[in-house]
């Protein structure tokens, strides 16, 4: 285990006021977005898109780390420059996803596990050579009267736990992320319980397996209601109850925690996380970790366009601004 590299990553991703985009749709998720602009999704057109996103000017004083999907982690910008070079040139973190996508609970089939332990080390070794610094682990849990299952809970537990610890032997800093879903009708106290037991878990068997919580990213879901529910909660009540449970579960010694949006929309997801901030003081950086939070505005003005790409550009930067205001507490609704 390099200690002084996962010191390094970390210190680098908690650099105040800053965030990570999370650009590492697989293909099938990106191809569903491009569709959504009428655009076929091909090796060229999902090239030109990252670029636009790790080109935008100034991106560097909002966000300290990109994830990439391994696809774009050999790919070369427009200008020939390997991604992961592009982005540590302008002091912006090169990360991966390695998780291999969601699949059926063998033990409790109405529930995802996730693939990809299997070879993990060796795709590490690999993935570090050409520039990754930090990796992410997505595991899901979904909210009802019997959901999520104790079986399902500690399944996903373990394997975020056992691919972190793999992660730190190689000196790669690891984001776990316990992403309690949205989808549903589930009330916000079913949300909150579910969170709590989900990361009583999840710490538990870090500790089990012997991962440092000084060297980890945690990236969880919000305590929200489902997005069928009738009830939604105020900005105010999501922050509170998010910040209660993480309070009572996550130890202090976590560096950072970079929420998911997890499917709210953009404007949600930067005041959240700007009352989370206003509210107190926490032990940990409280930032962000947003996918379509951050791209959604700037993909549907790019629209495939070459003409568009500077007016996209400007989409991300600005939402990057103003979630990089969010996590200093200084975020307005009129800024938007």
């Amino acid at each position: 285990m390099n200690i002084e590299q996962l010191q390094s990553t970390i210190k680098a991703i908690t650099a105040s006021g800053k965030g990570i985009l999370a650009a590492d749709e697989s293909t099938g998720t990106i191809t569903k977005r491009f569709k959504s602009i009428n655009l076929e999704s091909t090796e060229e057109s999902r090239r030109a898109y990252r670029d636009l996103l790790f080109t935008t000017v100034d991106l560097e004083k909002y966000v300290s780390g990109i994830i990439l999907f391994e696809e774009t982690l050999k790919q070369q910008a427009l200008d020939g420059t390997p991604f992961p070079k592009l982005l540590a040139d302008r002091g912006i973190v090169p990360g991966i996803k390695v998780d291999k996508g969601l699949i059926a609970n063998e033990s409790a089939p109405e529930e995802k596990t996730t693939q990809g332990l299997d070879g993990l080390p060796e795709r590490l070794a690999e993935y570090k050579a050409l520039g990754a610094r930090f990796a992410k682990w997505r595991v899901v849990y979904n909210v009802t009267d019997t959901f999520p299952s104790r079986i399902a809970i500690h399944i996903n537990a373990e394997q975020l736990a056992r691919y972190a610890a793999i992660c730190q032997s190689q000196g790669i800093v690891p984001i776990v992320e316990p992403e309690v879903l949205m989808d549903g009708d589930h009330s916000i106290e079913q949300c909150a319980v579910a969170t709590e037991h989900v990361l009583d878990h999840v710490f538990d068997s870090l500790a089990k397996h012997h991962v440092i919580s000084e060297y980890i990213i945690l990236k969880p879901s919000m305590v929200i209601a489902g997005k069928d529910h009738n009830k939604q909660a105020s900005i105010e009540q999501v922050a509170e109850e998010t910040i209660k449970i993480l309070k009572r579960k996550v130890p202090a010694a976590v560096p950072t925690i970079n929420f998911l949006s997890g499917g709210q929309s953009n404007e949600a997801a930067t005041q959240h996380l700007n009352t989370m901030n206003q509210l107190s003081n926490t032990p940990w950086n409280l930032s962000f970790s947003y996918g379509r939070a951050l791209q959604s505005s700037a993909l549907k003005t790019w629209g495939g366009q070459k003409e568009n790409v500077k007016a996209a550009q400007q989409q991300l930067l600005k939402r990057a601004q103003l979630n990089s205001l969010a996590t200093l507490g200084k975020y307005e609704e009129n800024m938007e």
